[in-house]
């Protein structure tokens, strides 16, 4: 069964054909980062301009190198919820559009259970497993029971972990994205230089909250500056990275432990911070979980995990029809269409 997914939720216009839920025969990214980067984030309206003059020619393109065409798709999946409102609308018109044409099947896809489907590509891994979906708007821990039955166990309060990696990234004055360059720079710092709290939120031990962490950066180099103190860049983005991995696995590991979890799953943007794969494997070789990581390609926005996801969604009888619209937020647990 070949499904094409669209993905448009941020800054990457995606697509690509999937076999099965599992095996790649295309992948096409077009990115607007280096046009954010001026601005230090994401700017939603040019975001919106760069979907629609690219989605045409991605889609076409990722056909091309599926050796296919429509008519040979048995689906058409793309990405509805969450993400930015005008990226968004790009991709489920160009989807609609593309459906009704062809006649073919249009299927929904949650953005976050798409970040999960990244461990499916290639891979042998199977529902039921405990996953930890991190990145730039979100951090969850959510027990998926099956491929499209998913319970929230566990989410952050305020920041999400990316959120937070990336803004006390650019309090430091680092590149954007600034968790990415918070992850290049803390080989070369001391993570235990700077004392970081872990926040605890009183009404659940599995739920996260980051903003004192990052407030806590932000308030560190204010002081510095005020006080005409130098602060060492390396060591300070090694300390705030190790307080943030700390706080994500601390609560996943407890989740694990109390819900009698033995396989683990990570995944989103954040799944490719090196510190965070290295302290998890850690962490589950001392336990003797099975850890599970997607591919460094499939961690980011790609729309590979969206035809994945949208496989399974597919099989089980999720189709919507012209009337489908696009949100900026949705929970991955209920999603409605």
């Amino acid at each position: 069964m070949k499904i094409l997914g669209i993905e448009s939720s941020c800054d990457e216009t995606a697509a690509a054909v999937v076999e099965d839920g599992r095996h790649v025969l295309s992948n096409v990214i077009a990115t607007s980062l280096e046009e954010h980067k001026r601005y230090g984030g994401v700017v939603p309206e040019i975001a919106s301009r760069r979907h629609a003059e690219s989605i045409s020619s991605v889609v076409t393109e990722a056909l091309v190198q599926a050796n296919c065409t429509v008519e040979d798709l048995d689906a058409i999946t793309v990405t509805y919820a969450p993400g930015l409102i005008g990226s968004l609308l790009v991709g489920v018109n160009f989807a609609k559009g593309l459906a009704l044409a062809a006649g073919k099947p249009l299927v929904p896809v949650h953005h976050l259970r798409g970040h999960i489907a990244s461990n499916y590509i290639e891979s042998d891994v199977e529902p039921p497993f405990l996953c930890l979906v991190v990145s730039g708007g979100h951090s969850h821990i959510v027990a998926v029971k099956s491929y499209t039955d998913i319970e929230i166990i566990g989410r952050t309060r305020d920041d999400a972990a990316g959120e937070a990696l990336d803004k006390a990234g650019r309090a430091m004055g680092l590149a954007y994205p600034g968790g990415v360059s918070i992850d290049r720079l803390s080989p070369e710092g001391d993570e235990n230089a700077y004392a970081f709290p872990h926040p605890r939120v009183s009404t659940s031990v599995y739920d996260y909250s980051f903003s004192g962490l990052k407030t806590k950066v932000i308030n560190l180099l204010h002081n510095a500056e005020q006080k005409g103190e130098p602060v060492n860049t390396a060591d300070l983005a090694a300390s705030f990275q190790k307080a943030v991995v700390d706080c994500l696995l601390a609560n996943l590991a407890l989740a694990a432990k109390n819900f009698g979890y033995q396989k683990i799953v990570i995944a989103g943007g954040v799944s490719a911070n090196t510190k965070l794969r290295r302290e998890a494997q850690k962490m589950c070789h001392q336990h003797g979980w099975q850890l599970h990581i997607p591919q460094l390609q499939y961690c980011g926005d790609n729309a590979v995990m969206i035809a994945a996801q949208g496989y399974y969604e597919y099989k089980n009888g999720t189709v919507a029809d012209e009337r489908l619209n696009a949100y900026a937020t949705m929970p991955i647990d209920h999603p409605t269409y």
